[in-house]
C-alpha cells in the first residue's frame, strides 16, 4: 500500500485552533500533490478536522496544533503513516488500532495488564516502528454510540487518553462472559456499521462449531478425528465401542481445563483420567453406565465434545502435540508464522504449559520421539495448519486474522486436528525467540492491521 511516514510535532500556539494551519514537509506535499493553503479534511480514525496545509522545509514532519493532538490522543514524536486522497481532498494519518483487553490493574503501574503487559508493550513498540498508533481499551471504558473511546497507551509510562474510534479493532478479550456483555456487543456493532472499522478475532470459537464447520470440506476431513457433541449415553456407548480411548472436552474450555480421557479395559471396566493443575486424577468404573452416571452432573452443567482418542508420538512416554500460529500477513493472506512442539508434563495427558507442559522445536521433538513414520512430517504440519485456517474462514461467519491451531501426529505419521483457538494465549503458545527482538507474530498483527485500515 502506498504511504509516507511522518513524525508528529505538536505546537503550543496562542492562535485559535481553526486559524492555525498544518505544517507539512514540502517533499511530502510535492510527492502527494497536496494543495496548499486551501481547505482540506484531516482524518485520524473516525475523527475529522478542517485544515489548511503550509509547506515546511523540515523533512518528514507534520506539525499539528496541540489542541488537535490532545483531542485525538497523539503525542509529540509519534510516527504515523500519511496518505492524501484527491477524490475527496482528505489527508489521512494513522492507522489507529484499538486493542480490546479484559481489565486494567490500576494499582500496578509496572504491570497494569497483568501477565500480558509485556506482550502489549511489545505490540506498542512494534506499532511505533511501523508508523501505527495503538491504544488499549477495556469493556468498562466503552460507552454506547460514542465517537471516541477511552484507552491506554505507552510513551514513557502507561497513561489513559481519549481517542477517536479506531480504524481497526483487535479483540483480545480473554473471557466469553466479557465478550458477550451487552455494551461490548453494542460497541462491535457501532464500530463496524457506523464507522466501518475492521474488527478481527471478533468471537471465541467452540470445539463443536469448529469440527462441524471443517467437516463440510472433503479435503479437510482426513485431519478430523471422529468427534460429536455429547448429547446422551448412546453417543458415549457408540464411541466407546469404536475406539479404545476417547476424550471428553468442554466445548468452551481452554488451557486443558476439564478434559477427560476414558480408556476401556480388558475386563470391560473403564478408567477415566481427569485433568487438574498438579496431575491427572484417575478413577475406575465397573461399567460404562456407571461412568456416565458419575459424569451426568458435569454433562448437565457444561456441554462436552466427545472425540476419538489417538495414539500420538511421545517423548519418554509424554504425548507431544504442535501449536501452529497462523496469521494474516501485510497483504491480508494467511501464513504460518510459527509452529512449536508442546510436550506434556509428568503424569499429564495434555500438553498445555499451564498443566506442566514444555516447549520444544518441531525438529527436536520429532527426532526425540524416535518415530520413523513422523520423520518427514514438519512441512505437512505447516500445510495442514494453513488449510485449516482457510477452512475456518470459508465456513464460519466471523472475521479472524490470527488462529492458534493445535495439531497432533500419530505413530503412523498421520496429522490430526485437536483444536482451533481464536484467542491464542500470548503465554501458552509463545514461540522460542531471542530476548529483545520483535517477534514476527507481533509484527504481523500490526502489518495486517495497517493493511485492513488501507494504509
Amino acid at each position: 500500500m502506498k504511504r509516507t511516514k511522518v513524525t508528529i510535532q505538536t505546537l503550543g500556539v496562542s492562535s485559535p485552533l481553526d486559524d492555525h494551519p498544518l505544517m507539512l514537509s514540502d517533499t511530502v506535499v510535492k510527492k502527494w500533490k497536496i494543495p496548499v493553503r486551501t481547505p482540506l479534511t484531516l482524518c485520524f480514525g473516525s475523527a475529522k478536522h478542517e485544515v489548511k496545509i503550509v509547506p515546511t522545509a523540515i523533512a518528514d514532519v507534520l506539525q499539528i496544533h496541540e489542541a488537535i493532538a490532545g483531542q485525538w490522543g497523539l503525542s509529540h514524536g509519534d510516527s504515523l503513516c500519511l496518505q492524501y486522497k484527491t477524490i475527496d481532498q482528505t489527508l489521512h494519518i494513522g492507522p489507529l488500532i484499538g486493542v480490546l483487553i479484559s481489565r486494567v490493574h490500576f494499582g500496578n503501574t509496572e504491570k497494569p495488564f497483568g501477565s500480558t503487559t509485556a506482550f502489549y508493550r511489545e505490540l506498542n513498540e512494534t506499532s511505533r516502528l511501523l508508523g501505527v498508533s495503538i491504544c488499549f481499551i477495556t469493556p468498562d471504558e466503552l460507552s454506547d454510540h460514542s465517537q471516541t473511546v477511552q484507552g491506554w497507551r505507552y510513551t514513557d509510562k502507561w497513561e489513559q487518553r481519549s481517542f477517536p474510534m479506531p480504524h481497526v479493532i483487535y479483540n483480545r478479550l480473554t473471557s466469553r462472559k466479557l465478550e458477550n456483555r451487552a455494551n461490548v456487543q453494542q460497541f462491535f456493532r457501532h464500530a463496524k456499521t457506523r464507522h466501518q472499522a475492521t474488527l478481527f478475532n471478533e468471537k471465541y470459537l467452540n470445539k463443536s462449531e469448529v469440527f462441524d464447520a471443517l467437516n463440510k470440506e472433503t479435503d479437510l476431513q482426513p485431519y478430523l478425528p471422529e468427534s460429536h457433541l455429547l448429547r446422551n449415553y448412546e453417543i458415549l456407548k457408540s464411541m466407546c465401542a469404536k475406539h479404545p480411548v476417547i476424550f471428553l472436552k468442554p466445548i468452551t474450555g481452554s488451557l486443558g481445563k476439564g478434559i477427560m480421557r476414558i480408556t476401556k479395559q480388558e475386563d470391560l471396566s473403564y478408567v477415566c483420567h481427569f485433568t487438574n493443575l498438579n496431575e491427572a486424577r484417575k478413577q475406575t468404573f465397573k461399567s460404562l453406565a456407571h461412568l456416565f452416571s458419575a459424569l451426568s452432573g458435569k454433562i448437565k452443567q457444561q456441554r462436552y465434545q466427545i472425540q476419538q482418542g489417538l495414539h500420538l508420538i511421545a517423548i519418554e512416554g509424554r504425548p507431544v502435540d504442535f501449536r501452529a500460529l497462523v496469521q494474516r500477513n501485510e497483504l491480508g493472506q494467511w501464513e504460518v508464522t510459527s509452529i512449536v512442539a508442546r510436550i506434556a508434563g509428568h503424569q499429564h495427558f495434555v500438553s498445555n504449559l499451564a498443566r506442566g507442559g514444555r516447549l520444544s522445536t518441531v525438529k527436536e521433538a520429532l527426532v526425540k520421539s524416535g518415530c520413523a513414520a513422523a520423520a518427514g512430517v514438519a512441512p505437512k504440519l505447516r500445510h495442514a495448519a494453513l488449510w485449516i485456517a482457510k477452512g475456518i474462514e470459508r465456513n464460519i461467519s466471523a472475521h479472524f486474522a490470527e488462529l492458534g491451531i493445535d495439531l497432533a501426529v500419530d505413530i503412523q505419521g498421520r496429522i490430526w486436528l485437536l483444536e482451533v483457538n481464536s484467542k491464542p494465549s500470548k503465554e501458552d503458545n509463545t514461540p522460542l525467540w531471542a530476548e529483545g527482538k520483535v517477534r514476527p507474530s507481533v509484527k504481523r498483527i500490526v502489518q495486517y492491521s495497517r493493511y485492513a485500515a488501507k494504509f
